[in-house]
């Protein structure tokens, strides 16, 4: 039987030709200032060029179609601007653009002012026209879940902690809370132990969606604390929904590389590359998991300089845009983080300061024969920071938002904290990475607005469909505080300067699309547009700061002779984009259009392994005898109190 809730996909929300007609009347589809994002550019008509050492190839060149010419990705020149415009209800601990004009956000249960069916609310959805939220009810604590979404387009959200502050609500460390995007405002989140929980207490876990639709869920502890440790740890992974793989029938797995990266390896890096093994990096090591064989491939270089990058000494990362002028190459980018010892993090708490300095340094390798052997390349952010998210644009540049340039990932644990935050110095003035500029060149901070709100610890950052970028959240307190630095509700839009050109529209954007299968867009070109391309993209998940399973993959497409048709070519496979949603950005000389969703794939749910599910509830969690010990009397969530 399959649990209920599980099945089912989202529908594309309609009247995307409407869309695309007000946007081609009035510039303006939704209220939020809409940019547009330079991508990477199929020349419909280019000179012919020979490759030679003068040119020599970089991962993000542009090509046309097959024999075509080459050339180098196409930005809008113009402003940035910021707008602060909104409140979230509920603080954004947890973040997710779930539909074309809705975003979710989770929080820990705490005295926010939103409130549901009685009591403080935790959850909410912002819509992202009107810039308003209503209330969502999980009914465990979300604090420190993970996110995903699966092949039907369903929102995973896994993990948690028991409840601490407001005596509302049930343990999340097990949970398993679902959420199927809707346009109508009537969707809600589905929580229900008996049917599906996970096979292991977890928090501070990180997650990816995989090749099947499924989700891969990685790390974590059995029980709370700022950093990780040998007491609390949980070195293993487990799928959702439960595979039975490796002799486990559903059943958490072990992964000496946890186990090897003690102590700071909260929320570790996680990413899935284009041959369907995932890249994983914490503390200062990276390697090559291949999930299907259980294999850890630990030939990878360390981090360079004796860099954390994993909480609560978070740096940021993404994977840099796939596309076919660069073969599907992955590139791993990761930004920040910090050099403190976690042994002393962990056991000289007396002795960290809100003032260590974080690091500035970006590395970046390609994860190739060639890229590994080099090893990675070290470049430097224009600032120092820790708690730092890595938004990719639709034209295949990285906007560094977010974080502190001191501290460590955290409150109420450092000899001077700041009210009771950990960390100190916000970075307020986001930077801009070039990946196809020269080492040296590709950071800037010119023209980019400077925010007046501190987003530290528990902030969270997305990309929109429209092209802006949303920041949101920062509550480094352990309860709703009003002092420096206090619980934020406030929304920022942080707009780059294509929202202010004209942009492509189109339609004809079909519910699912099928890997290499062919769709023909209607599409309205601004007059005068030359160089035009198709990206989709996963916006991710984001958490405390940290941002997980962000995506950008380019498509082959031609454009008809007469400009008003685009024929574009699903995905080569489902390694290079796993099945699920995504949003599919028009780029007309680097201007985006409006990020219209579809589902990738069949919009088929992942496999269901009914007999790994039952095998998976048929006992309590992995570490849950352990948790009972170490908190008698607390609250047994059902139905293990039964």
């Amino acid at each position: 039987m399959i649990p209920a809730g599980f099945s089912g996909g989202v529908e594309a929300a309609s009247g995307r030709k409407k869309c695309a007609e007000q946007n081609k009347s009035n510039g303006e589809v939704f209220k939020f200032s809409q940019r547009q994002v330079p991508v990477y550019c199929f020349l419909a008509e280019s000179l012919t060029m020979k490759f030679s050492s003068a040119f020599p190839f970089r991962p993000l060149l542009i090509s046309v179609l097959v024999g075509s010419i080459a050339t180098y990705a196409q930005y809008a020149s113009g402003q940035w601007s910021l707008e602060q415009d909104g409140l979230s209800g509920v603080s954004a601990l947890e973040l997710a653009v779930v539909s074309e004009t809705t975003a979710m956000i989770f929080d820990k249960v705490e005295h926010n002012p939103l409130q549901t069916n009685g009591h403080v609310a935790w959850g909410a959805e912002l819509n992202l026209v009107t810039r308003t939220v209503r209330p969502l009810n999980p009914t465990s604590n979300t604090w420190c879940a993970t996110g995903s979404f699966l092949s039907n387009g369903t929102m995973v959200s896994s993990g948690g902690t028991p409840v601490r502050i407001v005596p509302i609500g049930e343990n999340g460390l097990a949970a398993v809370r679902l959420f199927e995007p809707c346009e109508d405002g009537n969707c809600d989140v589905l929580e229900d132990p008996r049917v599906r929980r996970l096979g292991s207490l977890r928090w501070y876990l990180s997650s990816a969606r995989l090749e099947d639709g499924s989700v891969l869920l990685f790390g974590g502890s059995w029980d709370t604390g700022v950093i990780d440790n040998s007491t609390i740890i949980n070195p293993t992974y487990e799928f959702y929904p439960p595979k039975n793989i490796h002799g486990h029938n559903g059943t958490p797995i072990y992964s000496p590389f946890l186990q090897n990266t003690l102590n700071a390896n909260h929320f570790p890096i996680v990413i899935t590359l284009p041959d369907g093994n995932i890249f994983i990096a914490a503390n200062t090591q990276a390697m090559i998991f291949d999930w299907k064989t259980n294999k850890e491939v630990r030939s990878l270089p360390g981090i360079p300089n004796g860099v954390r990058i994993s909480s609560p000494l978070s740096a940021g990362a993404t994977l840099l845009p796939l596309t076919p002028e660069n073969n599907y190459t992955p590139e791993v980018l990761i930004c920040g983080g910090s050099t403190l010892d976690d042994d002393s993090v962990l056991f000289n708490s007396g002795m960290m300061s809100s003032q260590s300095p974080a690091s500035d340094q970006c590395v970046r390798m390609a994860l190739n024969d060639e890229g590994i052997a080099a090893g990675w390349q070290v470049e430097h952010m224009p600032e120092p920071r820790i708690m730092v998210e890595l938004i990719l644009l639709p034209d295949g540049r990285v906007t560094v938002v977010n974080g502190a340039q001191t501290g460590i990932a955290g409150y109420g644990f450092t000899k001077d904290q700041v009210g009771e935050a950990d960390q100190d110095h916000p970075a307020f003035t986001p930077a801009l990475y070039d990946p196809t500029a020269p080492l040296g060149e590709r950071f800037t901070q010119e023209g980019l607005p400077t925010s007046d709100i501190a987003r530290l610890y528990h902030s969270t950052s997305s990309l929109t469909p429209n092209g802006t970028i949303l920041l949101a959240g920062s509550n480094p307190n352990l309860d709703v505080e009003t002092h420096l630095y206090p619980t934020e509700y406030r929304l920022e839009w942080l707009s780059p300067p294509y929202m202010e050109k004209p942009r492509p529209t189109y339609s004809g954007l079909p519910r699912t699309f099928d890997y290499k299968a062919k769709i023909t867009l209607d599409v309205d070109l601004p007059t005068g547009a030359q160089n035009v391309s198709v990206v989709i993209m996963d916006f991710g998940f984001a958490t405390h700061g940290v941002h997980m399973q962000q995506r950008l993959v380019g498509l082959v497409s031609e454009l008809s002779d007469d400009k008003t048709k685009l024929t574009v070519t699903g995905p080569p496979s489902a390694t290079i984009y796993s099945p699920g949603p995504a949003f599919v950005f028009v780029l007309a000389d680097g201007v985006p259009s409006f990020g219209s969703k579809t589902l990738i794939g069949t919009g088929a749910q992942p496999p269901l392994d009914e007999d790994a599910l039952a095998n998976v509830l048929s006992s309590p969690p992995l570490y849950w005898d352990k948790w009972i010990a170490v908190h008698p009397g607390e609250p047994v969530p059902a139905p293990l109190s039964a």
